[in-house]
């Protein structure tokens, strides 16, 4: 947690405040000018109180390689994509300022032209090419990948005569009035992988000395990376998310990744947005449809029903459905979701054994592994786990009636009526996770997926990181309720299985990373930020497919922005 904190004060104080700031620290970090319309951006964004004017690293990076790929190529895939409808791509086109058309309708695409509408004023003529399938689509071969970075480095300039606009009438985008006219011309090498080995495909984009391609490298290694081998906490969020470090352990345990239910990949550099994928993937990420899209199931309400911290359960609770992959008699044990439910059934674990911290008996506040801890009764008593609805098995779910006892559904108010909100994947990622962070509870988070807002929250400052593998959950949940009394305290004559194990209650930790989890939330989070995130990423979009994308782009110092930002004396202004 001090390591978080000091991770995310250096964050907080390296933003910029002004415009000038802003725009030196672009050229600065991306060698480029930022692109056309700048200066509007980020009027928008100061109106809508945005909290880190820089941090859009995420954009950055998942157009960085398309600087290797011709613009007009670019705009072709992008144009027509959505044409073989098989392949779960949804067209939407923007002209003249205004959002024109759909193809390829889905829920998706109709929700994300709601929240493109919003700025459309301000965006070039372009087309997108959105997935509309729950599982991201992108892997490129590693050296492929590097190839395009390089060259997307060589690119890197800022000539002081770039033009602060885009430019018209470029041909290649659909024509809208005649779309059987044009076609596509580039094949995006989409091919069916359901159900297949998602390592397979996705190893192929890890570095060559990487956990995932390396035999020689063992689980220790690799653990040793992003896990305290003390309880077997997270220390590296990231890490623990990358399928090039964890992949190996987990592809087996994860139903995306040897289970996948819509998984139509290729292993070209196409432009496609999506709203997560994994480390290896090259999706254009965007904000979730769900965060953004008003749903009583996935929206915190600030006027509803959430207690105190004080007057929360010391337990932790999830809901869910049997989603996640494929579901058969002889592979559910494994699907991520499943093994959640198992690991806090009392029954399940009657007989076995699990690995948390100890107080050690001398050296009160020091902690050390306790291997042997029996956790059937704790589980009992601190867990509210389980399955609401039974899908997604062939030929039906009826091999589930034996082993789960499903529970009634819990909305949000229920839910928080517990300390911890355990959240975890289901086909990709969870749409609920903004809304857990926004609540007076702590968010416990285990993913493989990547979003859009992943550089903005910090492990063990906003929320509680947990192993894709769950074998620490059971350290997290004894390290804040708390578990048995010190040696100096024990009864004489009395004892249990579990006699060694004493961890003293962290509640006084829990509500503070609970309480920053929620503040930051609320100026990070915001549906405001949704906007101002996706207003941005369409003006990187735009000048990646313009064909003078070398020279374009605002090429002023930010000067004529100062009284906008309040500032008197340009001599004043920290660099």
């Amino acid at each position: 947690m001090v390591e978080a904190n000091k991770r995310w004060q250096a964050y907080d104080d390296s933003r910029s405040i002004t415009f000038r700031q802003t725009v030196t620290k672009y050229r600065r970090k991306y060698g480029r000018h930022p692109p056309p319309g700048f200066t509007e951006w980020y009027k928008f964004a100061r109106k809508k109180h945005v909290h880190n004017i820089d941090d859009f690293e995420q954009i950055m990076d998942d157009l960085r390689p398309f600087w290797a790929i011709e613009p007009k190529v670019i705009r072709n895939l992008a144009a027509n994509m959505w044409r073989d409808t098989k392949q779960g791509v949804s067209g939407i086109h923007i002209r003249d300022h205004k959002v024109v058309k759909e193809n390829n309708h889905s829920w998706r695409s109709e929700t994300l032209m709601t929240l493109i509408k919003k700025f459309a004023e301000y965006l070039p003529d372009m087309d997108i090419a959105m997935n509309r399938l729950d599982q991201p689509r992108v892997v490129v071969p590693w050296k492929d990948m590097q190839a395009h970075l390089a060259k997307e480095l060589e690119t890197r300039r800022t000539p002081p005569e770039a033009l602060d606009e885009y430019t018209q009438e470029m041909t290649g985008l659909l024509n809208l009035t005649a779309e059987g006219d044009d076609g596509l011309e580039e094949d995006p090498g989409w091919y069916p992988a359901h159900g297949e080995q998602y390592l397979d495909t996705a190893k192929l984009a890890c570095p060559p000395e990487s956990h995932a391609r390396n035999a020689d490298k063992s689980s220790r290694d690799a653990e040793a990376t992003y896990k305290n081998r003390d309880g077997g906490v997270i220390t590296n969020f990231n890490l623990s998310t990358d399928l090039c470090t964890v992949g190996p352990e987990i592809q087996d345990l994860h139903g995306f990744l040897f289970a996948g239910s819509s998984v139509i990949p290729t292993k070209r550099l196409v432009p496609i947005f999506g709203e997560c994928k994994v480390n290896i993937n090259s999706d254009i990420l965007f904000p979730a449809n769900m965060y953004w899209k008003h749903d009583e199931r996935y929206d915190y309400d600030e006027r509803g029903d959430d207690l105190r911290w004080e007057e929360k359960k010391d337990s932790m609770i999830w809901r869910g459905i049997t989603s996640g992959g494929t579901q058969l008699k002889d592979n559910w044990q494994k699907m991520h979701r499943q093994r959640l439910v198992s690991i806090v059934n009392s029954t399940e674990m009657q007989d076995k054994p699990v690995r948390i911290l100890t107080e050690r008996p001398e050296q009160p506040g020091e902690y050390e592994n306790l291997r042997q801890f029996r956790p059937a009764e704790f589980a009992l008593n601190h867990t509210d786990i389980g399955f609401t609805e039974t899908m997604s098995c062939i030929p039906d779910c009826s091999f589930y009636d034996n082993i789960f006892t499903l529970k009634p559904k819990a909305r949000f108010p229920e839910q928080f009526k517990q300390k911890l909100l355990v959240d975890v994947d289901g086909h990709s990622f969870s749409g609920r996770w903004h809304a857990l962070l926004e609540s007076k509870s702590l968010g416990v988070k285990a993913t493989i997926f990547r979003e859009w807002h992943d550089s903005r929250l910090f492990a063990w400052r906003h929320f509680v990181p947990m192993d894709n593998r769950y074998d620490d959950i059971y350290t997290i949940l004894t390290y804040f309720f708390g578990f048995g009394v010190s040696s100096d305290q024990r009864l004489a004559g009395v004892s249990n299985a579990n006699d060694d194990a004493y961890i003293p209650k962290h509640d006084a930790e829990g509500r503070r990373l609970a309480n920053q989890g929620r503040e930051w939330a609320k100026k990070v989070l915001r549906r405001d930020d949704i906007e101002i995130y996706m207003y941005r990423l369409l003006l990187e979009y735009a000048r990646i497919i313009d064909d003078n994308r070398d020279r374009i782009g605002y090429a002023g110092d930010g000067s004529e922005l100062d009284k906008y930002d309040g500032v008197t004396d340009a001599k004043e202004i920290p660099h």
